[in-house]
């Protein structure tokens, strides 16, 4: 039976553990307050419509329907870099997994699954056993440091014009015109 101290239970289940991803895991790495709100508005508005879509006995087709409406604007809207995208999936998923089980499973099943989620979450954001390095397209104008006997004079360059540690260069593409 459906009542409102489950839904009221079931979304403070639900909001506690999009918070505790969103502000200790992904903001303490990210330091982007931008989506925050996109991500605790979504989980909250598919938390409730995913619960009260159960309780009047719909299908699991209506949560696919969900991901579809979602994954349509993701291709209208500005990007979103992959790493916050996979955030949004996330907690446009969990409150359709919290809704099912909150209905269908008992609480330790609940607590079981989000434990798992924001576990894996924690350690991959960690870096546990993976180095993360991040990239940036520059236009090089120094042609004559592009030769292959020139690489280490070509980094130093590099990390002296943009202030930063650059391990590694990947030439993408010459134009001779330009320089």
């Amino acid at each position: 039976m459906f009542t409102s101290i489950n839904l009221l239970t079931g979304f403070a289940v639900n909001l506690a553990i999009a918070l505790i991803i969103v502000r200790f895991i992904y903001y303490p790495v990210k330091q982007n307050k931008s989506y925050v709100f996109t991500f605790i508005a979504f989980n909250t508005i598919i938390f409730f419509v995913m619960s009260l879509l159960s309780s009047i006995e719909l299908s699991v087709g209506a949560g696919f329907g969900l991901f579809a409406i979602f994954s349509v604007l993701r291709y209208r809207t500005n990007p979103m870099p992959p790493r916050d995208m996979t955030y949004l999936f996330i907690l446009i998923g969990l409150p359709v997994i919290n809704s099912g089980l909150l209905n269908n499973a008992g609480r330790d099943v609940l607590l079981v699954a989000n434990g798992a989620v924001v576990g894996v979450l924690y350690v991959l954001e960690q870096g546990w056993g993976f180095h993360y390095e991040q990239s940036q397209r520059v236009s090089y104008e120094r042609i004559e440091l592009i030769r292959p006997e020139n690489h280490d004079l070509l980094l130093a360059d590099l990390r002296e014009r943009t202030g930063l540690p650059v391990k590694r260069v990947e030439i993408g593409n010459i134009n001779f015109l330009k320089d």
